[in-house]
C-alpha cells in the first residue's frame, strides 16, 4: 500500500507569524490540502511557538472533525509535561516524539533508545492509554538492537529521518547510498513488527525513489519543501504531485 501524505503546516505557520495578521491561514491552506486528498495534518508545536502556536491546534482538530473525519491529525514534539498536557487535550491520531532540544531550529538526530528505554516506555505508556498512536523519531542508520529497543517501549512506528538523504540533492551517487542506509533501517523495523514513516527535506524527486526502496512505508510527514512548491504550483496542485511521487491514486 502507497505511503499515506501527511502535510506539515510548521512553515505556512512560521510565514503567518511574521506579521500580527491571520494569513497565511493555517486551517485554510490545511483544508486544501486535505481537499486535494493529503491523508493528515503534521504540526510540531514548540515551546517558543516560533511556529505553530497553541492556539492552533484546537483549530486544526476542528477542521478535521468537521470535515474531513478520515484524515489524520499527527503532532510531533519532545514530550516534556507541557507537550504531552497539549496533546492530551487536542487528542491527535498520532503522536511523533522526538528527541530535541527546545532551541534547534529543526529536528536532526532520533532518540537514542537504549539509553532512554525507560523514560520513553513511561511516556509511550501514558499516550497509549489515551488511544494514540506513537512513533518514535529514529536515525536513518539505527541498528537492530536500537529498533529492538525502540519496539519495546510500546511504541507502533518509527519516523525514520531522512535529512542526510534529502542533502544529497546534488550528489545522486551519496543519495543511493543514504537511500539504502534508510532501507535497510526499515527492512529491521519491518521485520520486527515496528511501523514505518520518514520525514525530513523530503521532495517531489526524492520521495519516489523512497517510496520504491521502502515498500511498507505507511508515512510521510512534509513541510518544508512542499510549502515551498506550493508557492510556485499552489497547495492543490502541490499536494496531488506528492501523491503521485509517493504512488499514491490522484483525486
Amino acid at each position: 500500500m502507497p505511503a499515506k501524505l501527511s502535510v506539515n503546516l510548521n512553515a505556512v505557520a512560521m510565514l503567518r507569524n511574521r506579521r500580527d495578521l491571520p494569513w497565511p491561514s493555517v486551517t485554510g491552506l490545511g483544508r486544501i490540502a486535505l481537499a486535494a486528498g493529503a491523508h493528515g495534518l503534521t504540526v510540531h508545536p514548540r515551546p517558543d511557538q516560533r511556529h505553530i502556536r497553541f492556539s492552533d491546534l484546537p483549530d486544526i482538530r476542528a477542521l478535521i472533525d468537521d470535515e474531513f473525519p478520515h484524515a489524520e491529525f499527527n503532532v510531533e514534539g519532545y514530550p516534556s509535561e507541557e507537550f504531552l498536557r497539549l496533546v492530551e487535550a487536542n487528542e491527535p491520531d498520532q503522536v511523533t516524539l522526538v528527541p530535541d532540544d527546545p532551541k534547534q531550529t529543526t529536528s536532526d538526530h532520533g532518540w537514542d533508545f537504549e539509553t532512554h528505554a525507560d523514560f520513553l516506555k513511561s511516556v509511550v505508556t501514558r499516550l497509549k492509554r489515551r488511544g494514540f498512536r506513537v512513533s518514535l523519531f529514529s536515525d536513518p542508520d539505527a541498528g537492530e538492537g536500537a529498533l529492538a529497543a525502540a519496539k519495546a517501549t510500546g511504541a507502533d512506528r518509527v519516523e525514520l529521518y531522512t535529512g542526510p538523504y534529502g542533502a544529497c540533492h546534488d550528489d545522486a551517487t551519496k543519495a543511493d547510498k543514504r537511500l539504502e542506509e534508510l532501507g535497510k533501517t526499515a527492512d529491521i523495523a519491518a521485520r520486527i513488527g515496528l511501523g514505518v514513516n520518514a520525514g525530513h527535506d523530503l521532495t517531489v524527486a526524492n520521495l519516489q525513489p523512497l517510496a520504491k526502496r521502502i515498500p511498507a512505508l505507511a508515512e510521510v510527514s512534509i513541510g518544508h519543501a512542499l510549502t515551498a512548491d506550493a508557492l510556485e504550483y499552489g497547495m492543490a496542485e502541490t499536494v496531488r504531485r506528492y501523491l503521485k511521487a509517493a504512488g499514491q491514486s490522484i483525486l
